[in-house]
């Protein structure tokens, strides 16, 4: 047990080290949103922020420049453990574009338009409504040059399906399928996906208004610590010292500190709400 444990934790570690790469070169490939490679741009952006927020926090709870110095090298890492929201948050405009996607799609097919055709058409509406280098229209030219190369629809629908990581779409693409094999109401079909992706979206909007207030209070409330202790350090610089220059103040800094990070860590996980 121990041995396969410490495999799984080495296979682990080089997993992430090998996924610590930035992208230099916008790739020409179709693009796999289960995954996040960040570019130079976002990973310069996010570690200043970084470094930034270390900054404060090593005066703040520390009063040390060189508590900084040393915690710069593990900064530079803190890019990649973001990749996650980076992930989500992309996913999540890929869905919304969908669903604009598939509204377009439903007129044209109701229009008359073929199956393929109803995808070809569907480009120059969809980049003037969301834009020409967005995600759903290059997808869109991805079908269109497969389809230029007589391959069947289901080949490109399906890989963008499968690279997209979402169930809304990968469920849209099955059941598109089926319908497309069997000769079912297509223009049914999509209108109705697109109104339950609609109703989930307009659900998740509606949640998100409603906790607006509430995460707004926890922003406040991460910024009041900092204010705390700079108010007392300035106003009473003495009162405050001891916790600076002794080891026993120190251990009290770093408990608060680590109940300050929990605090932060549960307030985002409350709020946090799935649908």
């Amino acid at each position: 047990m121990e041995k396969s444990n410490s495999k799984n934790c080495i296979s682990t570690m080089g997993k992430f080290w090998k996924s610590c790469r930035i992208c230099l070169t916008k790739k020409s490939s179709s693009i796999d949103y289960r995954e996040y490679e960040i570019s130079l741009g976002e990973y310069l952006w996010h570690l200043g922020k970084s470094l930034l927020l270390l900054l404060v926090i090593s005066y703040t709870f520390y009063r040390s420049f060189l508590l900084f110095l040393f915690l710069i090298p593990f900064s530079l890492l803190i890019p990649f453990f973001l990749r996650s929201g980076l992930r989500k948050k992309r996913q999540n405009q890929l869905l919304l574009q969908f669903k604009e996607m598939i509204s377009i799609l439903s007129s044209f097919l109701s229009a008359g338009y073929s199956i393929e055709n109803a995808f070809i058409a569907t480009i120059p509406d969809l980049s003037a409504l969301i834009g020409e280098n967005s995600y759903m229209v290059e997808e869109l030219k991805l079908i269109k040059h497969a389809l230029s190369m007589n391959r069947p629809l289901e080949e490109p629908l399906s890989q963008f399906a499968f690279r997209s990581g979402l169930d809304d779409i990968h469920n849209f693409s099955e059941i598109f399928l089926v319908a497309k094999r069997s000769g079912g109401e297509l223009c049914e079909i999509i209108q109705h996906s697109s109104s339950i992706i609609h109703d989930k979206l307009t659900i998740r909007e509606e949640i998100l208004t409603l906790s607006a207030a509430k995460r707004f209070e926890q922003k406040i409330m991460n910024g009041i610590p900092f204010f705390i202790i700079f108010y007392l350090n300035t106003s009473s610089p003495d009162f405050f010292s001891i916790l600076y220059s002794s080891i026993m103040g120190r251990i009290i800094m770093t408990v608060a500190l680590l109940i300050y990070l929990f605090a932060i860590y549960l307030s985002q996980k409350i709020i946090s709400i799935p649908i």
